[in-house]
């Protein structure tokens, strides 16, 4: 059987469907139409002379055939991907594609700069940039690199610190004229605390030493929003400083409990576990750490546009 640069195309775009579990979905990632996805598929399948794919209205699975296949598949792609990256590396031009998932407000208050820094260094490099602020899964996404705010429980990516920031607790002159400023972390009961719909236990604020269950009449999916409504005197809220830094420094927010400061958090990027890393990718993660490192961080947050 010939094997030829359309052969490898298909067993891109295979393995592609098989990483994200659809076709809507790698067509999305390819820049293709669906149909075109199919029938690529049914092409190879019909090429190789055996089924790759159960396919149902819920969803896909792979055949013995398939998993055998996609196996394969992996480890060409890798091979080809990394002779491309050796011979960038030997001419000393990172270029390629490199796919991403970044949180909505993080991305466009400090994302996209460095991102457009980086690109004015490597004008080879094409950038695909999802926003999203829900975790999203390295391989099932088709991304190359994620990067997410907080917690990391999963062990089956690799995650790099690229910055430290902390929780604070928020709220407009307004609303602490009106209803007081809250000295220890018990008055929250006697509080408006609006919450952040896609932080799970977003009823309860944790403490250095202790967790306040709280309510209010404001839950919000979107981090940005939630500041505005902070901004507009409606309540208090908990949120990552880099979100209200400006804001803080200009006097539309002020800072509240500090005394029971909350901990830090870690801004990560993550990539997937066990996967050489093309050479376009790690040439990203390091730039991104020296832009957010330690000494860049503050000022980056403090020059940093409101969040309107």
């Amino acid at each position: 059987m010939s094997f030829d640069l359309e052969s490898l195309a298909s067993m891109a775009l295979f393995a592609r469907v098989v990483q994200a579990r659809s076709f809507t979905a790698a067509a999305a990632q390819s820049g293709i139409a669906k149909s075109a996805v199919s029938r690529r598929i049914a092409g190879l399948e019909q090429r190789l002379g055996v089924e790759l794919l159960r396919r149902s209205t819920r969803k896909l699975a792979l055949t013995d055939e398939g998993l055998r296949f996609y196996e394969h598949c992996k480890r060409i792609l890798e091979a080809a991907s990394a002779a491309e990256d050796a011979v960038s590396a030997a001419s000393e031009v990172i270029r390629g594609r490199i796919r991403i998932s970044a949180p909505v407000t993080f991305a466009r208050m400090y994302l996209v700069q460095a991102l457009a820094a980086f690109l004015r260094e490597n004008p080879e490099v094409e950038i695909d940039l999802v926003l999203d602020d829900r975790f999203v899964d390295v391989i099932e996404g088709g991304f190359d690199l994620i990067l997410r705010i907080g917690r990391l429980k999963d062990a089956s990516f690799v995650a790099r610190r690229i910055a430290t920031d902390r929780i604070v607790v928020v709220a407009a002159p307004s609303y602490l004229e009106r209803l007081g400023t809250p000295e220890t972390p018990e008055d929250l009961v006697n509080h408006n605390c609006l919450r952040y719909a896609l932080v799970p236990a977003s009823g309860e604020w944790r403490f250095r030493d202790e967790a306040i269950p709280v309510h209010g009449n404001l839950t919000v999916n979107d981090g940005a929003t939630l500041v505005q409504a902070a901004i507009a005197g409606l309540g208090l809220v908990v949120i990552p400083m880099f979100m209200v830094a400006s804001d803080v420094a200009a006097g539309r927010l002020v800072l509240v409990l500090e005394a029971h400061r909350r901990g830090e958090i870690g801004i990560h990027a993550v990539t997937a576990q066990g996967k050489g890393l093309p050479r376009r990718t790690r040439a990203l993660l390091d730039f991104l750490s020296k832009w957010f490192d330690d000494r860049c961080w503050e000022a980056l947050r403090e020059r940093a546009s409101p969040t309107v």
